[in-house]
């Protein structure tokens, strides 16, 4: 398996290589050259699989069709070590939970939560994250190198990773965040860590000034290459692809014939998550819908009605009680828009690399291939605001008993907008209520449960560095603490 860039660059690289890259040189993102095609024998096999054996064994028969050059007995052991029971306090993994089952059109349609926020930082990017750090050390190790991650985070990547790479040989991380627009629990997770691999940057902006920030240190090549810098947000195509496994292992749980269908409700910033789904239904799961859920910041609600893609500036990216989702700059988007225009790296490369920059935004309205963004690969959307996000809470803890997070309200509302008769809706949890207490107490009144691993967490004492949003100074920050 070979790897391109999305916006035409002419190498073609090996997973390992891209593993520890991050963008490609040309600024694109990484993609396979070609989606393994999943048959519904090999469909009934994984079934089994995950059904006798568990979420690491599915795990391992995913990620073998995009990894080669790791040794396949070395990347079970990494399954195995990673999708544990003592790592995410459940056998399961990712449990699903049927919520009800209402009629649309006189079917009975069922409505599921998959739970994916059983990780050590309370959030769905633990499922991705943990595996990342093992195969960090792992490549690290065997080439002898260092690596040093430079990533953005809204709330929940950064903490993650810095759970996920604290202690690892090889590997220093360096993580900017929006100053003051993380929930305080957020804020906590990531700033109490003391590990002297771990650095904080909070810089004076919003997400997208830090995804800005890492992007221009990635593209300056000769830093790059100088100061081994790698990723783990999302453009990190391992990222992605450890997440399009829970999407295997909720339908295995929705379903019991490998024909049937299913859709699934993903809230959505960076498009990272609902870009697995669509990678999932690529290879052949058999998806109806892929709903794309926002808050309020909705650049990609718009572009799913309208074809027209404009990102927002600073002032105009709302700071919502679902603060992850806070983001204008999707950067995962352009994945799906190479698949989308044909893989045609240089009409990419002009929308996102020249396009952007120079007028923030691009119309597709008028390209035919943009009306098979729904019927070809499955897209649908809806957006959710604040007053959506405590009437869905206040419902969900009314009718069904059940406490969820602020961005998981917005993934069930738009569900219920999108649902098809007899269809199975499942909505993709994205952390715990408690990493959000401040908008559930506005809902219902009630502090949510707090493990005890968090108690007082707040408390600790914090270590970060604050800096304005100039990329010469964190690349001035990485080299201080390379030196």
């Amino acid at each position: 398996m070979r790897y391109l860039s999305t916006r035409g660059h002419p190498d073609r690289k090996g997973f390992c290589d891209i593993l520890l890259e991050g963008l490609a040189p040309d600024g694109g993102l990484y993609l396979p050259e070609h989606y393994p095609r999943v048959d519904p024998a090999t469909l009934g096999r994984w079934r089994a699989t995950y059904q006798t054996q568990g979420y690491a064994a599915l795990a391992y028969e995913v990620l073998s069709l995009y990894i080669d050059d790791i040794p396949s007995a070395d990347l079970r052991d990494l399954c195995d070590r990673t999708y544990t029971e003592a790592v995410f306090g459940t056998r399961a993994i990712v449990p699903l939970k049927q919520l009800e089952q209402p009629e649309v059109a006189g079917q009975p349609t069922p409505l599921y939560l998959e739970a994916l926020s059983n990780g050590p930082t309370l959030a769905f990017k633990d499922m991705a994250m943990q595996l990342l750090g093992h195969l960090f050390e792992y490549e690290l190790a065997r080439r002898g190198e260092q690596l040093n991650i430079l990533g953005a985070t809204s709330g929940d990547t950064g903490s993650a990773a810095e759970y996920a790479m604290r202690g690892k040989k090889g590997v220093r991380v360096f993580m900017t965040s929006p100053d003051g627009r993380m929930s305080p629990f957020q804020q906590a997770q990531m700033f109490s860590l003391m590990d002297d691999n771990i650095h904080n940057i909070a810089i004076e902006g919003v997400f997208d000034d830090c995804q800005d920030i890492v992007k221009a240190v990635s593209n300056d090549l000769a830093f790059k290459r100088q100061y081994k810098i790698g990723t783990v947000n999302s453009i990190n195509w391992a990222r992605l692809l450890a997440q399009v496994v829970y999407y295997f292992a909720g339908y295995f749980q929705a379903t019991s014939a490998d024909t049937e269908q299913v859709s699934f409700a993903v809230p959505s910033g960076n498009f990272g998550n609902v870009c697995a789904g669509h990678v999932a239904r690529m290879m052949g799961l058999p998806i109806s819908r892929l709903v794309v859920a926002t808050n309020e910041n909705d650049v990609l609600d718009e572009f799913f009605r309208t074809g027209v893609y404009r990102v927002r500036g600073s002032a105009d990216t709302h700071e919502t009680s679902s603060p992850s989702m806070d983001i204008s700059k999707a950067s995962n988007f352009e994945r799906f828009v190479f698949d989308l225009l044909g893989r045609d790296g240089a009409r990419v490369r002009a929308l996102f690399g020249e396009g952007l920059s120079r007028e923030g935004r691009f119309d597709l309205q008028a390209d035919p291939l943009f009306v098979q963004a729904g019927p070809r690969y499955g897209f649908a959307s809806g957006r959710s605001s604040h007053a959506d996000r405590l009437a869905t809470i206040r419902d969900t803890h009314a009718r069904l008993g059940l406490m969820i997070d602020t961005h998981t309200a917005d993934g069930l509302k738009v569900a219920r907008e999108q649902l098809q008769p007899g269809v199975p809706m499942i909505v993709l949890e994205t952390a715990l209520p408690i990493k959000f207490a401040a908008t559930l107490v506005e809902a219902l009144g009630l502090e949510p449960e707090r493990p005890p691993a968090f108690i007082g967490i707040e408390a600790l004492p914090k270590r970060v560095t604050h800096m304005a949003a100039d990329a010469m100074a964190v690349k001035a920050y990485i080299q201080r603490h390379c030196a």
